[in-house]
Protein backbone atom coordinates (compact mmCIF):
# COMPACT_ATOMS: atom_id res chain seq x y z
CA UNK A 1 0.00 0.00 0.00
CA UNK A 2 0.93 3.63 -0.23
CA UNK A 3 3.71 5.15 1.93
CA UNK A 4 4.72 8.77 2.62
CA UNK A 5 7.50 10.33 4.70
CA UNK A 6 6.80 13.52 6.64
CA UNK A 7 9.55 15.50 8.38
CA UNK A 8 8.87 17.09 11.77
CA UNK A 9 11.26 19.20 13.84
CA UNK A 10 11.05 18.57 17.59
CA UNK A 11 9.95 21.75 19.34
CA UNK A 12 11.11 22.75 22.81
CA UNK A 13 7.64 22.43 24.36
CA UNK A 14 7.49 18.78 23.24
CA UNK A 15 10.42 17.79 25.46
CA UNK A 16 10.93 17.06 29.12
CA UNK A 17 13.56 18.58 31.39
CA UNK A 18 16.24 16.36 29.83
CA UNK A 19 15.46 17.59 26.30
CA UNK A 20 13.87 14.25 25.38
CA UNK A 21 10.55 14.13 23.53
CA UNK A 22 7.77 13.36 26.00
CA UNK A 23 6.05 10.07 25.17
CA UNK A 24 2.65 11.72 24.70
CA UNK A 25 3.84 13.66 21.65
CA UNK A 26 4.28 10.63 19.45
CA UNK A 27 0.50 10.42 18.95
CA UNK A 28 0.62 14.03 17.69
CA UNK A 29 3.43 13.09 15.31
CA UNK A 30 1.28 10.25 13.98
CA UNK A 31 -1.59 12.64 13.42
CA UNK A 32 0.59 15.22 11.69
CA UNK A 33 1.97 12.55 9.34
CA UNK A 34 -1.47 11.04 8.69
CA UNK A 35 -2.96 14.45 7.91
CA UNK A 36 -0.18 15.21 5.44
CA UNK A 37 -0.56 11.72 3.95
CA UNK A 38 -4.21 12.50 3.25
CA UNK A 39 -3.34 15.87 1.66
CA UNK A 40 -0.82 14.17 -0.60
CA UNK A 41 -3.53 11.73 -1.65
CA UNK A 42 -5.54 14.72 -2.76
CA UNK A 43 -8.06 15.14 0.06
CA UNK A 44 -7.88 16.86 3.43
CA UNK A 45 -9.75 15.82 6.54
CA UNK A 46 -11.83 18.97 6.12
CA UNK A 47 -12.85 17.90 2.62
CA UNK A 48 -13.77 14.42 3.82
CA UNK A 49 -15.93 15.93 6.56
CA UNK A 50 -17.56 18.27 4.03
CA UNK A 51 -18.33 15.19 1.93
CA UNK A 52 -20.09 13.60 4.94
CA UNK A 53 -17.46 11.29 6.41
CA UNK A 54 -15.46 11.56 9.63
CA UNK A 55 -12.40 9.42 10.31
CA UNK A 56 -12.29 9.01 14.08
CA UNK A 57 -9.49 7.40 16.08
CA UNK A 58 -10.52 3.98 17.34
CA UNK A 59 -7.14 2.57 18.50
CA UNK A 60 -3.57 3.80 19.03
CA UNK A 61 -0.55 1.55 19.54
CA UNK A 62 2.98 2.80 20.08
CA UNK A 63 6.36 1.29 20.89
CA UNK A 64 9.27 3.39 22.13
CA UNK A 65 12.68 2.16 21.02
CA UNK A 66 15.05 5.10 21.53
CA UNK A 67 14.67 8.75 22.55
CA UNK A 68 14.22 11.71 20.23
CA UNK A 69 15.67 15.06 21.29
CA UNK A 70 14.91 18.76 21.08
CA UNK A 71 15.55 20.32 17.64
CA UNK A 72 16.04 16.97 15.87
CA UNK A 73 14.36 16.40 12.55
CA UNK A 74 12.19 13.31 12.75
CA UNK A 75 11.29 11.41 9.60
CA UNK A 76 7.85 9.90 10.11
CA UNK A 77 6.96 7.20 7.63
CA UNK A 78 3.22 6.61 7.43
CA UNK A 79 1.85 3.61 5.59
CA UNK A 80 -1.67 2.55 4.84
CA UNK A 81 -1.72 -1.03 6.13
CA UNK A 82 -4.57 -2.37 3.99
CA UNK A 83 -7.43 -1.29 1.77
CA UNK A 84 -9.91 0.78 3.80
CA UNK A 85 -13.19 -0.84 4.77
CA UNK A 86 -15.13 0.58 7.73
CA UNK A 87 -11.81 0.87 9.54
CA UNK A 88 -8.57 2.27 8.17
CA UNK A 89 -5.24 1.20 9.67
CA UNK A 90 -2.13 3.37 9.41
CA UNK A 91 1.34 2.21 10.48
CA UNK A 92 4.18 4.52 11.49
CA UNK A 93 7.96 4.45 11.85
CA UNK A 94 9.85 7.40 13.27
CA UNK A 95 13.57 7.76 12.53
CA UNK A 96 16.13 10.47 13.22
CA UNK A 97 18.65 11.92 10.72
CA UNK A 98 21.05 9.07 11.52
CA UNK A 99 18.42 6.61 10.34
CA UNK A 100 17.94 5.17 13.82
CA UNK A 101 14.49 3.72 14.42
CA UNK A 102 13.07 5.55 17.44
CA UNK A 103 9.42 4.58 17.49
CA UNK A 104 6.85 2.39 15.76
CA UNK A 105 3.11 2.53 16.01
CA UNK A 106 -0.27 2.25 14.41
CA UNK A 107 -3.66 3.89 14.50
CA UNK A 108 -7.01 2.45 13.54
CA UNK A 109 -9.58 4.98 12.38
CA UNK A 110 -13.27 4.28 11.92
CA UNK A 111 -15.24 5.77 9.06
CA UNK A 112 -18.33 7.47 10.51
CA UNK A 113 -21.29 9.15 8.82
CA UNK A 114 -21.18 12.87 9.65
CA UNK A 115 -24.94 13.07 10.26
CA UNK A 116 -25.82 9.80 11.99
CA UNK A 117 -22.41 9.35 13.69
CA UNK A 118 -22.72 5.64 12.85
CA UNK A 119 -19.94 3.53 11.30
CA UNK A 120 -20.04 3.30 7.50
CA UNK A 121 -17.80 1.84 4.82
CA UNK A 122 -15.20 4.25 3.52
CA UNK A 123 -16.57 6.00 0.44
CA UNK A 124 -15.70 4.37 -2.87
CA UNK A 125 -14.12 7.62 -4.14
CA UNK A 126 -11.69 7.53 -1.19
CA UNK A 127 -10.80 3.86 -1.73
CA UNK A 128 -10.26 4.53 -5.45
CA UNK A 129 -8.06 7.53 -4.66
CA UNK A 130 -5.84 5.33 -2.53
CA UNK A 131 -5.73 2.50 -5.08
CA UNK A 132 -4.92 4.75 -8.00
CA UNK A 133 -2.44 6.95 -6.15
CA UNK A 134 -4.19 10.16 -7.19
CA UNK A 135 -2.47 13.27 -5.88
Amino acid sequence: MRTEVVDIRVRYNETDRMGIVHHSNYVYYYEMARTEFMRRLGVSYREMEERGVYLVVHEVHTKYLAPAYYDEILHVTVRLASEPQVKVTFEYEIRNDKGELLNTGSTVLASVDAVTRRPVRCPSWFVEMIKNGNN
